[in-house]
């Protein structure tokens, strides 16, 4: 009780005071409640009337339009640290989450990546607070990204391509294979298509990305073609553009996606096949080619080019190519 009352009353003169003079108040406070027993009044306490710090962020996140698949994900991480830590909100210190932070790395034994997932979201969780007057000053000021080192990820070859497309039983599966390669659009968005999304004579559709973001993609002709043949194979009047091949025809969850791909890179012993990879491909091959970034971005979703660029790797070949011709 003692330390969160000195931890309190530090959270409260963050503003005022520099971190010597935070220090020296601590040690003040330190020195001065030895002589103290220090109970705490339940009958005077009013955090019970407040409302809960995480319902109010995740409400304050619906409303600016973020999936309620990210929602989910924003609780899931906040119940847990706050269980853990298991302080109230305002009565959490830097060193509380820091500690958290490399004890759940440690335990779990999870990459950098994720570990900064978390840390993300936890700023984004006490940035909003100290917003809101729920706390001071966020804790969370003083944990900065981790650092990830950058990998070259893959993406597909023209001949793994094709090798996949040759592959493919079914009609459905050449024509989404098409799509993915030819949009880069996000499995979420492909299998939220429904035929009427889809113009022909423009080669193109409208999809809806995240928080719900509308946006035009556009495919090549390979894919209007394998696209028309699957829908005159259909015998059914189903409304979402790929449904599932067995009656009756349902709409193709992502999970569903994620499958048939796996099965399909099994069958060809082609490692790593998922969906996400159609997507990278296209950003690279487009910026291979010449196309503007900002264009790639736009034909992406992101809100911020930094996204673009992680996606877009430019093949060394062609970087050694452009070195000879403008340097020597």
């Amino acid at each position: 009780m003692r330390e969160q009352i000195i931890a309190e009353i530090q959270q409260r003169m963050l503003p005022y005071l520099t971190n010597e003079q935070l220090l020296q108040l601590r040690e003040a406070l330190e020195k001065t409640f030895v002589a103290y027993q220090v109970a705490e009044d339940k009958s005077e306490s009013v955090e019970g009337d407040e409302p809960d710090p995480i319902d109010a962020f995740i409400g304050a996140k619906r409303v600016e339009g973020c999936s309620e698949k990210t929602l989910r994900y924003y609780r899931m991480t906040l119940e847990k640290a706050l269980q853990t830590i298991d302080k109230p909100p305002r009565r959490i210190v830097t060193e509380d989450l820091r500690n958290y932070l490399i004890q759940y790395q440690t335990e779990r034994k999870i990459s950098k990546v994720t570990v900064d997932n978390i840390r993300r979201i936890l700023s984004s969780f006490f940035a909003w607070l100290e917003d809101e007057d729920f706390v001071v000053k966020s804790p969370m000021r003083r944990i900065h990204k981790i650092r990830v080192a950058q990998t070259v990820k893959e993406v597909y070859s023209d001949e793994t391509l094709e090798r996949m497309r040759d592959a493919c039983d079914s009609l459905r599966d050449l024509a989404m294979i098409d799509l993915l390669a030819s949009t880069g659009m996000r499995v979420g968005e492909l299998v939220a298509l429904d035929r009427a999304d889809v113009d022909f004579t423009e080669r193109e559709c409208v999809v809806f990305g995240k928080g719900s973001k509308e946006r035009t993609v556009y495919f090549d002709a390979r894919a209007k073609l394998h696209l028309q043949n699957y829908l005159d194979s259909r015998t059914d009047d189903e409304a979402p553009l790929f449904v599932s091949l067995r009656s009756p025809s349902a709409r193709l969850s992502v999970g569903a996606v994620e499958l048939r791909l796996r099965e399909l890179g099994a069958r060809l012993k082609i490692s790593r096949v998922h969906p996400h990879k159609f997507r990278r491909t296209m950003a690279t091959n487009a910026i291979d080619k010449g196309m503007p970034i900002e264009q790639v971005q736009r034909l992406l979703g992101h809100k911020k080019i930094d996204a673009t660029l992680r996606y877009a790797m430019v093949k060394q070949q062609n970087v050694k190519i452009a070195h000879r011709k403008f340097i020597g």
